[in-house]
């Protein structure tokens, strides 16, 4: 299949591209700086590269002319304002949609990276199915789930992911949780009983792949590993895969009060602000850190198109410590 990429470059895109190309795939990126797809892709096989962004139209047009499938991954987990989450996660993803419609008149599908973030935070042991209502609690989420109303009512067939937390090599978010380990630290904010999904980067581009599917056309989906831990589980576990301590030593655990975490984060926030950067560490994020549970089901996916997360976060957090260590992050 001829395949259209933004995101390419990315943490989970660029996971994608590698799994789309082993199988065979024509694909095309949509990049910023070409070198960087270049020395990515440097050890395997190369996609086809357009250069520009979610504002080019032209760009867009050369990427999703006669794709089979668009894979829209690009998108910004952190901005200065509202307006540029707005302006990136649901004009650039409005923009794209309006392309693919006239620029690949046999589109089989439009898949779309959203965020659980879209749908808002549950209550603990309620994991969110696709039946639950939307309910962001930051700009971020409002922006995915306006980006997903752009899909929705776009003249193409779609399909909608919503990853929770997604770990894995390359990744330098969670990273920051690894570098905090290796110094012997589990860090968290409040007091460590949020309730969390995640799930591996390469499961989530099974995930991806598998939403091609005719029975998954036109619907919304969680993709996750159906394994759940708190805050302070998940820090732990990143101590014990990064430090493999003996038996019954642990990390020395800090707990951050909710009260303090909100006043940290309005003060990174500011700072960054002030010097006109982007930061997810701010106080719009504080409702997010601080909500009882981040939880969704993968039932309904793994009942459309059979697919399965493989990888318990055991697992998961050992093999991407070892990616760090050997990439030399650590």
């Amino acid at each position: 299949m001829k395949i259209f990429v933004t995101g390419g470059t990315g943490f989970i895109g660029s996971h994608l591209v590698e799994a789309l190309l082993q199988g065979g795939h024509d694909v095309t990126c949509l990049v910023r700086n070409p070198a960087k797809a270049e020395q990515l892709f440097a050890a395997g096989p190369k996609p086809h590269t357009v250069q520009g962004d979610l504002n080019d139209v032209e760009a867009l047009t050369a990427g999703c002319t006669g794709a089979d499938v668009v894979y829209h991954v690009a998108g910004a987990v952190a901005a200065r304002s509202r307006a540029e989450l707005f302006a990136v996660n649901r004009q650039g993803t409005s923009t794209i949609v309006n392309v693919a419609g006239r620029a690949a008149p046999d589109l089989q599908r439009f898949v779309y990276v959203s965020s659980l973030a879209a749908a808002g935070p549950t209550t603990k042991g309620v994991p969110l199915t696709e039946d639950s209502a939307a309910q962001p609690v930051s700009d971020y989420g409002w922006s995915k789930l306006a980006g997903e109303e752009a899909v929705r009512s776009g003249a193409v067939p779609w399909t909608i992911i919503r990853p929770p937390t997604v770990y894995g090599p390359r990744d330098t978010e969670v990273f920051k949780l690894f570098k905090l380990a290796k110094l012997g630290l589990a860090v968290f904010f409040g007091d460590g009983s949020q309730e969390l999904s995640f799930v591996y980067a390469t499961d989530l581009v099974g995930a991806l792949i598998h939403c091609l599917d005719p029975a998954a056309r036109d619907r919304v989906f969680y993709a996750s590993h159906p394994e759940i831990l708190t805050a302070r589980e998940f820090a732990r576990g990143i101590y014990h895969a990064v430090k493999q301590p003996p038996a019954g030593r642990g990390p020395f655990v800090v707990a951050v009060p909710a009260p303090v975490a909100r006043v940290v984060l309005w003060l990174t926030g500011t700072a960054a602000s002030l010097a006109r950067r982007s930061t997810v560490l701010n106080a719009d994020k504080a409702n997010e850190f601080l909500a009882a549970a981040w939880t969704c089901s993968p039932e309904s996916l793994v009942t459309a198109t059979e697919w399965e997360a493989t990888t318990d976060i055991t697992t998961g957090l050992r093999q991407t410590a070892a990616w760090y260590a050997e990439a030399e992050w650590l």
